[in-house]
């Protein structure tokens, strides 16, 4: 599939929404980019937790690609906002508001990927990309991808 582009190399113009508008929806993008570090982060440490028992930082810091720096600032800021707890040589653990917030963020990321899938983007490009769609699609657009996928699930039938 090609994408349709104008003489120039560059999409067609289209209609500017309104002022207002337009920078409720780039206000929204700043927003998620910002919820998408902690949703990250939180995400991380409940599969860490999950699947090795203890979420150390420098493990964490290296999955995420980041400096060790990096992950203990993130994971200070995780404690001041109630999310995880952290104890000297014992790692981070979450609170119960992490754990709620790393369970919606896996379900998220499950039905992203599930819809990227369902359309025939191949499984491993699905899982990379829903590590950026998952923290940008509203609620609304969520609950049309479960509803895409309902129909289409009993369409197999």
């Amino acid at each position: 599939m090609t994408v349709e582009i104008g003489a120039h190399g560059a999409a067609p113009p289209s209609e500017l929404p309104t002022e207002t508008t337009q920078a409720r929806r780039f206000g929204k993008t700043r927003t998620a980019q910002s919820t998408a570090l902690r949703e990250d982060y939180v995400e991380l440490i409940a599969d860490l937790l999950a699947n090795h028992g203890e979420a150390r930082p420098t493990d964490v810091a290296r999955r995420l690609g980041v400096s060790h720096a990096s992950a203990i600032k993130a994971i200070a800021r995780l404690t001041r906002e109630g999310l995880a707890t952290s104890k000297p040589y014992r790692g981070v653990f979450l609170t119960p508001e992490g754990d709620e917030l790393a369970r919606r963020v896996r379900a998220r990321h499950r039905l992203v990927v599930d819809l990227l899938v369902a359309v025939g983007v191949p499984r491993e490009a699905a899982e990379s990309d829903a590590e950026g769609l998952e923290h940008h699609v509203s609620e609304a657009t969520l609950a049309a991808f479960a509803k895409f996928l309902a129909r289409s699930r009993d369409g197999d039938k």
